[in-house]
Parts: C-alpha cells; sequence; structure tokens
C-alpha cells in the first residue's frame, strides 16, 4: 500500500496558536525562556522543544527557537551565529530521520506574514511525519537552475524548473563538510529576497530536504500563491532570471 500524500489538520488546536507576525503586541511564547517546557535539546543561544499546539495529527512537532533575541532573524545573523545554527537544525533533523520512527522527517523556516507562519520570533520547525513521504513529490530536476556560485560540493543556483513557480533560489550539498558554505549562501538568498527583491518582498520560506544522499534547499520568496499552482500545480518560470542571477552575484561578490 501507498503511503498517502496529505496530513490531517486539527483547527481546534490551530485557534489557539498565539500570532505576534502581524499583531505586534502579542505577547512572544520564545521570549519568556524561564517557562518554557517540554525541552529536547539546548546549546544556547538555540532551544529544541515541542510544539506547544500540535496542529497535525499522526506527526510528531518541534520547534527550534533561533535566538534570545525577537527582532533578529536568520538574513542578519553574523557568521558564527548562522554556522551554529544549520549545525544544531540538522543534528537534530538527522537523528530524528535516522530513528526509523517516521516515514520522512521535515526542516522548515517560515518568516513573514505571508510565509504560513504565526510567530515573529525567529524559528525553524522539525516534524516527524508518521505516514507520509514527502520525497515522493520532490525530484532533483525541481533544485536545477541558473549558477550563481558554487564550491566543490555545494551548488547555488536560482531554479529553471520551480516547483511552486516564479523565483525560487536552490542550495545543494553533497558533503557535509560544507554545511556552512551552504548557510551561507541560504543566507544570502534570505537577505537579497528582504533587501533587494524587485518587488517589495517581506515574507519567505526555508525547505530542506534529504534527496539521492544530498541535502537540499529551497529558498522561496513569499506572494500571494498563484491560482495557476493552486488550482492546477501548474508552476510558472519568471522570463528574468538571468538578470536575477546576476544582480545576486554583483551585490555579494560571487
Amino acid at each position: 500500500m501507498s503511503s498517502p500524500s496529505y496530513l490531517l489538520y486539527d483547527p481546534s488546536i490551530g485557534k489557539q496558536k498565539p500570532e505576534s507576525i502581524i499583531n505586534r503586541t502579542t505577547a512572544c511564547p520564545f521570549c519568556d525562556r524561564d517557562n518554557l517546557i517540554d525541552i529536547l535539546d539546548e546549546k544556547s543561544p538555540f532551544i529544541l522543544l515541542k510544539n506547544k499546539f500540535p496542529t497535525l495529527p499522526d506527526t510528531y512537532q518541534t520547534v527550534l527557537i533561533e535566538t534570545d533575541s525577537c527582532e533578529e532573524e536568520f538574513s542578519s545573523y553574523n557568521k558564527e551565529h548562522l554556522h551554529n545554527l544549520i549545525d544544531f537544525a540538522f543534528r537534530n533533523w538527522l537523528e530524528m530521520s535516522k530513528s526509523q520512527e517516521y516515514k520522512s522527517v521535515l526542516l522548515f523556516k517560515n518568516h513573514g506574514p505571508l510565509s504560513g507562519g504565526s510567530i515573529h520570533h525567529a524559528h525553524m520547525q522539525i516534524v516527524g511525519l508518521k505516514h507520509v513521504d514527502y520525497t515522493k513529490d520532490i525530484t532533483l530536476e525541481h533544485f536545477e537552475g541558473i549558477r550563481i556560485s558554487e564550491t566543490n560540493s555545494v551548488q547555488f543556483t536560482l531554479s529553471t524548473k520551480p516547483k511552486m513557480g516564479f523565483y525560487e533560489f536552490n542550495v545543494v550539498l553533497e558533503n557535509l563538510v560544507d554545511q556552512n558554505v551552504l548557510a551561507e549562501y541560504t543566507q544570502m538568498a534570505t537577505h537579497y529576497i528582504l533587501n533587494h527583491f524587485p518587488a517589495k518582498c517581506g515574507s519567505y520560506n526555508l525547505f530542506f530536504y534529504q534527496l539521492d544522499g544530498k541535502i537540499l534547499v529551497k529558498v522561496i520568496p513569499r506572494f500571494a500563491t498563484s491560482p495557476l499552482f493552486v488550482g492546477y500545480s501548474i508552476a510558472q518560470v519568471a522570463v528574468n532570471l538571468e538578470e536575477i542571477v546576476e544582480r545576486v552575484k554583483e551585490i555579494y561578490c560571487l
């Protein structure tokens, strides 16, 4: 029997979640560190804990708090913080994946009002899926693109065959020894989206994948989702990809 490709969602739990991205007067639960519970791992300033609002049945939901400051975010971390964050996230993600308790394990990040998140304070999520294999609908073709930069084992591209559409930055890592390079390319993409994108953009998602022995990242600026994708799963490719690539190279001296 094939595994399902959908998740259940419990709205009775979802409606209890605090919202601080739009309503900045909401008390931030991640700033109140003394009252955090169900902590699974900690390496200051990073904390991994069970999600207090597990909206997805048949999953194991955790939250990774990235910083002790409510005003910092991924695109602006110094290199030491950035490298340590990715190391902490990957260690916990890969350990959960190797546990054999889950069909697959997600690592992703929401930032901004159009990202699907609800908490302003910078965080990632690691979610073990008991019955769903996310890799069924992901292929290496989704990570093909115009080269921005590369090292021996890391490629940084702008997708020519995106999964959702328009602009998707890809980072492909073939050797964990070079995960710091992956972190820096990923940060460049988020910084470009928030500060230099042709259309004003305040939201993005990071999605991490394990596929064919590689670790891959998609960095996607978020706007209102295309109705062609919503209704027909048709991804669109922007005609100015080369211009974006050249601009990224210029700004970050690649």
